[in-house]
């Protein structure tokens, strides 16, 4: 590659390339991801080119008025050690400028990121394994009437309102699932399929008795396959139950923020919606 790099805005095709980098990368993303991410923030995907060919890229994504979520932040192989990483990520970073920016760093890079300014918060881990689901008393499909209230559970819980991204998370082929005692939202969980299994999230629910009711109820979704959650450090009794269920812990992830975290309702948070975009 010799050309003039350019840095510019993905299209929704360009960002469906950078999940499947990230799916050689390892990362396990769902099947039909892309669509949903971009609907987050379709101005929030960047792309540095040489010669029109995609060399880098990188998710910014905007949140509300003061908070964002860097992710996917990947150079193809052929074009490592050559700066084009760097562009998309100052890219990204000026996107989110004036704003509390969020990460998940693989540990490999959280020296980097603290150079950068971001302080780590806590640990995030892949837990991983079968489990036989069940019909459970109060848990549900999402349907299109119960929306509304779902978006507004989910906003005291992420760190901003997220409707545009959940109006799509929260259709086929994703299944979605919300827990509702006394006529009230106790919690909601989405399962999708990935190129290995599937993965659930978010994992929203009150308490521990409330997250394992939807997974369970989310686990009649996987027919036995492998089911992947990636579980906050300090929900260490359901990652107790986890183990106890035969799920194995991979790898870590830390959560790391640049400016004042976000003041959300992380105890309610059983599962992280994705590591890509939070």
């Amino acid at each position: 590659m010799t050309g003039a790099a350019i840095v510019r805005t993905l299209t929704l095709v360009e960002v469906e390339r950078l999940l499947d980098w990230a799916g050689d990368e390892g990362w396990n993303p769902g099947l039909a991801d892309a669509a949903a991410f971009h609907a987050a923030d379709p101005d929030g995907f960047f792309g540095c080119f040489v010669d029109g060919v995609l060399a880098a890229g990188i998710s910014a994504v905007r949140y509300g008025s003061d908070y964002g979520f860097i992710g996917l932040y990947i150079a193809h192989p052929d074009s490592r050690g050559l700066g084009m990483g760097r562009r998309v990520w100052d890219a990204g970073m000026a996107y989110l400028e004036g704003r509390t920016i969020g990460l998940d760093g693989v540990a490999e890079q959280q020296q980097n990121y603290r150079s950068m300014g971001f302080a780590p918060v806590y640990e995030t881990a892949r837990w991983s394994g079968r489990l036989e689901g069940a019909a459970v008393a109060g848990v549900t499909d999402v349907t299109a009437d119960i929306l509304p209230a779902i978006i507004r559970y989910d906003g005291s819980v992420f760190p901003q309102v997220r409707e545009a991204f959940l109006a799509e998370w929260l259709k086929s082929p994703r299944t979605a699932k919300v827990l509702i005692e006394d006529e009230e939202i106790r919690g909601y969980g989405v399962c999708r399929k990935c190129r290995d299994g599937f993965k659930i999230g978010p994992l929203f629910a009150e308490g521990l008795s409330e997250a394992v009711s939807l997974l369970r109820g989310l686990a009649v979704e996987t027919g036995g396959e492998t089911i992947h959650i990636d579980v906050p450090a300090p929900q260490q009794a359901f990652a107790d139950y986890l183990a106890e269920a035969g799920f194995q812990k991979g790898f870590t992830t830390a959560r790391m923020y640049r400016g004042l975290p976000p003041s959300a309702q992380t105890s309610d948070v059983f599962g992280v919606t994705t590591l890509e975009l939070g």
